[in-house]
């Protein structure tokens, strides 16, 4: 499905080679030509081919399927990925399937990694039939299962073919979402885009039919893609238009709404005494499919990261609140009152119709905030130092639970001890979780920014290696770095919502 996200509304209760020949005989002979030597086999690490610009080429030729990461050895993601890459070989390899997952080392490899345009680490190409010029890039998740779970859609079916309604039962009853495409002739051009939706679909288990007497059982009478689900109203259609065909977008969509609960419970333990909140808030949710999540979130139950990123204590609950995930605009009710079918309704009405205004997060600038050598910014200070037109200004965008920041944090503040005498400079932080900026969104962690001085608001955002060497060149030289500078990827992302509140995703 595609990556379409829709705002979410929360309800948070209270706690819990050949060769020629030489002219022949008469003509003078010639040395033969050297043999090439034989190309060099690639060595394995963990079940992973180690490939270099010598090898590649023999591992295309070997290999049909291959799945290529290129890494670097000091990036964080890199080393987050290695056991999950290891794990997902092995699963490949015990179902004796037709692909094999390789890894390269970009900075030692520079003519691969600017052959296929490698420009963050890591980075996955999926290469299918030898074809070296036009890779795939890797789309899935980044854990073992998703992994192996993306490279069978794509050596295998993506979708099963079912014959008979025995074999169309089995597949409906294996999952909670099942999509079964019906259609009458196989070789249409709109089982091809439901083929293809369903490579990415990794979550869904997809069917697909042509046969008469499945048709009748599930009562269709012409092309049909169907969800079943077994919660809700347990099924939902989608006929395929007879003039326009299938669209893959539209069909999306569809499958993303249809196989969310209309209302999603963050944790199953709601205490008891607010479970009557439920039964308003359930009743509110159907007539706002398609535009609003509904979810439930008991802030007792070890959901304090829930109630930071709202700027909430949990004596406020039972509450709502509304977030935008696309733009990450927050919003709360007008009053305190009761969370009914008609207030939950009203509260959605008004904040699609635009009545509501959103709320920002800022904590309160503490006392002591520039006596150390790294600032501590707020959303209230943020605006008088980094725009601070006599000053040059570095900021690192964090998160408190982000390992990314916890990692960098020595080198910082040995950035900020080395400059503490440049009056110039000023090395700053500020805790994004707690603290939003209106113009200057914040999407992965750590996020680094540097506001030069002068007029203009100029904003530079930092994306070299995390050090303090490679910071100090970037300050020396005005916030620039040199081209050969290796980059990384940003960080750990930035939770527009916490992950099991949106999709059943994991990043590294």
């Amino acid at each position: 499905m595609d990556g379409q996200l829709l705002p979410v509304l929360l309800l948070l209760l209270g706690a819990s080679g050949l060769w020629g020949q030489g002219p022949g005989p008469e003509g003078p002979l010639e040395e033969p030509p050297e043999e090439e030597p034989p190309e060099e086999k690639p060595p394995e690490e963990d079940g992973i081919l180690v490939l270099s610009r010598q090898t590649l080429g023999l591992a295309l030729r070997e290999h049909p399927a291959l799945l290529v990461e290129f890494y670097a050895p000091w990036c964080g993601h890199c080393k987050a990925l290695a056991p999950e890459y290891s794990k997902a070989a092995a699963l490949l390899a015990a179902e004796s399937a037709k692909v094999r997952l390789a890894k390269v080392d970009g900075p030692a490899e520079p003519e691969l990694a600017e052959e296929f345009a490698v420009t963050k680490y890591p980075t996955l190409k999926f290469f299918l039939d030898g074809n070296h010029r036009h890779p795939e890039e890797y789309t899935g998740p980044w854990e073992a299962e998703g992994i192996a779970e993306w490279l069978r859609r794509r050596v295998g079916p993506s979708a099963t073919r079912l014959e008979d309604e025995e074999g169309a039962q089995a597949l409906i009853d294996a999952r909670d979402v099942v999509v079964i495409g019906f259609f009458q002739d196989l070789q249409d051009k709109d089982v091809a885009t439901f083929l293809a939706l369903a490579q990415d679909a990794l979550d869904v288990s997809f069917g697909l039919t042509n046969q008469p007497q499945l048709f009748q059982k599930f009562g269709l009478t012409k092309d049909t893609v169907v969800l079943f689900k077994k919660y809700d109203e347990g099924r939902a259609d989608f006929p395929v238009d007879e003039e326009l065909g299938l669209d893959q977008g539209d069909l999306s969509r569809f499958l993303l709404t249809h196989s969310m609960h209309l209302v999603t419970e963050f944790n199953s333990q709601t205490l008891a005494p607010h479970r009557e909140l439920l039964a308003g808030f359930r009743e509110a949710a159907p007539s706002f499919r398609g535009q609003v999540l509904f979810v439930v979130v008991d802030v007792g139950a070890s959901n304090d990261h829930v109630l930071q990123y709202f700027g909430l204590k949990a004596e406020e609950a039972p509450t709502l609140r509304f977030i935008n995930i696309e733009t990450t605009k927050k919003y709360m009710p007008a009053d305190r009152g009761p969370v009914t079918t008609t207030s939950v309704a009203a509260f959605c009405h008004a904040v699609l119709g635009g009545e509501v205004k959103p709320y920002r997060l800022s904590q309160e600038v503490p006392p002591n905030w520039d006596q150390r050598p790294v600032k501590t910014l707020v959303g209230k200070n943020f605006e008088q130092v980094a725009f601070d037109e006599t000053k040059n200004v570095f900021i690192k965008f964090y998160a408190p639970w982000c390992t990314h920041c916890k990692e960098m944090a020595p080198a910082w503040e040995a950035l900020a001890e080395k400059y503490r005498d440049h009056e110039d400079i000023v090395i700053a932080e500020l805790d994004a979780t707690a603290n939003e900026l209106e113009a200057l969104p914040v999407h992965s962690f750590p996020t680094l920014k540097y506001f030069p001085a002068g007029p203009g608001r100029k904003v530079i955002e930092y994306k070299g290696t995390r050090d303090l060497e490679t910071f100090s060149k970037f300050l020396d030289s005005g916030g620039e770095l040199p081209a050969e500078e290796p980059t990384e990827v940003p960080g750990a992302p930035f939770p527009e919502m916490p992950e099991n509140i949106t999709e059943p995703k994991d990043e590294l």
